[in-house]
């Protein structure tokens, strides 16, 4: 077996990734919605609702269970994983979101004061981390996808 059919072969992988994929999507679809907008980097960016890195490394988490028990320290390690991911994604990742806000209205009032080297148009991202509902809501996804595949799709 090549290392391309071993890849993709991976269903602990491929849970993972389904997980991030659906997560991406709804993402989308919810700022869609919201801001009758549709904004393709969405797709591929981070912050929003709900948290794809939640729901990725919930799924991994699953799908590892699936595979080799709660016991395991495969299990114990993705789980220790997703704990410090989650975490982030609520605490450094959501304060810098936060920070470029803050510094994107200044930029904004340092243009509209004719300062011309600072262009608000340089925009530092904003969608960066997530709320706790947004993690919660990422989790609880990916959990569902990694129960979806291994009890209705192997």
């Amino acid at each position: 077996m090549t290392f391309f059919e071993q890849f993709f072969s991976n269903t602990i992988f491929l849970t993972a990734a389904f997980g991030w994929l659906v997560a991406q999507v709804l993402k989308t679809l919810i700022h869609l919605i919201v801001s009758k907008k549709f904004v393709a980097e969405r797709l591929v960016g981070s912050g929003g609702m709900p948290s794809s890195h939640s729901a990725t490394v919930c799924a991994l988490v699953t799908a590892v269970c699936y595979e080799y028990g709660a016991g395991s320290f495969e299990f114990a390690i993705s789980l220790i994983l997703a704990i410090i991911v989650m975490y982030d994604a609520m605490g450094v990742r959501r304060e810098t979101g936060i920070q470029a806000q803050v510094l994107n209205e200044m930029l904004k009032v340092f243009e509209d004061m004719g300062r011309s080297e600072i262009s608000a148009h340089d925009k530092l991202k904003e969608f960066v981390g997530h709320t706790p509902l947004q993690v919660l809501m990422g989790a609880l996804l990916g959990i569902l996808c990694g129960v979806v595949i291994y009890s209705f799709l192997l």
